[in-house]
């Protein structure tokens, strides 16, 4: 039987930090999953939306489906993968999108209810990649709050508000100043997995400690 320390015990119950962008199809594909994942091991998931052009801006990158390439094959593998998870997608038109608004409603539903923020989180993700509704105009995420019990123009207003512009700002700041180069992003006890298909990896890590 193997006895563990309490700081071994407090470095288990850490959290799972799970950065990702409204607009990345890979994003989508882990939010149906990570809740799921961390629960198997005993953990809990942080979800921290950013904003992911501000890191192609800095990476001088373009968009992925604007790479030639890499989007036709991108795009078979997003379904690929959806088909294998059995989850439901379509790529949306247009693609990508900016969410600025739907990050700012994020944070500030996260300050009055942390579960119901993810439960908004999945809305948005389902609306964009689900339904092909742009998630891009304010009106259309604060719909999608107000469907889930807040009211419309609060939502509006908190978009409008400059706690959480800076509060968005500041996270996808912090992303970048760790690294944080696609969407999603996860951090386990500070080991950095970048991409949907990482979350395997993550569930091997968390089983074994790490290696």
């Amino acid at each position: 039987m193997v006895v563990l320390t309490s700081r071994e015990e407090d470095e288990l119950s850490e959290p799972i930090e799970f950065f990702f962008d409204f607009s990345s199809p890979y994003g989508y594909l882990a939010s149906h999953r990570i809740n799921d994942l961390a629960a198997k091991h005993g953990r809990l998931v942080i979800w921290r939306p950013f904003l992911l052009g501000a890191v192609f801006q800095v990476n001088g990158q373009s968009a992925l489906m604007s790479q030639q390439f890499k989007a036709d094959y991108s795009l078979l593998d997003m379904t690929r993968s959806a088909r294998r998870f059995d989850i439901p997608l379509q790529m949306p038109d247009p693609f990508p999108v900016a969410t600025q608004a739907a990050g700012r409603i994020y944070y500030w539903i996260e300050d009055q209810d942390k579960a119901l923020a993810r439960q908004f989180a999945k809305a948005v993700y389902g609306a964009y990649f689900g339904d092909n509704i742009n998630i891009m105009p304010k009106e259309t995420v604060a719909e999608i709050a107000e469907k889930i019990g807040f009211d419309y123009e609060d939502c509006i207003c908190a978009i409008n508000d400059e706690t959480y512009k800076q509060r968005l700002k500041d996270v996808t700041i912090e992303a970048m100043n760790r690294n944080v180069c696609g969407s999603p992003f996860m951090f386990v006890d500070g080991e950095p997995f970048w991409g949907n298909d990482r979350l395997e990896m993550v569930d091997q890590w968390l089983e074994s400690g790490g290696w």
